[in-house]
């Protein structure tokens, strides 16, 4: 179970937009990640890896914890809202909650449920109705 201060601290990181830094101080080095039921990715390196592949593509993100954190044990559910501004000029608003199983001070297995149909991209100048909508 983590300690107060240490949830804390990890919100406080990925709250910054330092995503790829709470991942190395985080997670454990066998930790997992999933797209809501998609397959899990696995160990740290793949998780540093895809998180920073995701932030290349983007010129900005805004993270926003939604209050409170869950926490009942090693269980923590924590409320996110991400704002992504892609190289592209499109953008995309998400929000998800991140169910996360800890083991002591370390992030052993995190799922994330969100509606998939809010990673569709808005375009930076709006689109005709014939005109299909940029994705990321």
């Amino acid at each position: 179970m983590p300690r107060p201060d240490t949830l804390e601290r990890f919100i406080a990181q990925v709250c910054s937009g330092d995503h790829v830094g709470a991942i190395e101080a985080f997670y454990a080095d066998n930790a997992s990640m999933r797209e809501n039921f998609d397959a899990p990715r696995e160990g740290k390196a793949t998780l540093l890896r895809h998180e920073q592949a995701v932030l290349q593509r983007a010129t900005r993100v805004d993270t926003e914890w939604l209050p409170p954190a869950l926490v009942n044990g090693d269980t923590v559910a924590i409320r996110w809202r991400f704002r992504f501004t892609w190289k592209n000029g499109a953008s995309t608003e998400i929000e998800e909650v991140a169910w996360q199983h800890w083991a002591g001070e370390s992030i052993v297995h995190e799922q994330f449920f969100y509606d998939p149909a809010q990673l569709r991209a808005r375009s930076a100048t709006p689109a005709t109705p014939t005109s299909p909508t940029p994705s990321p």
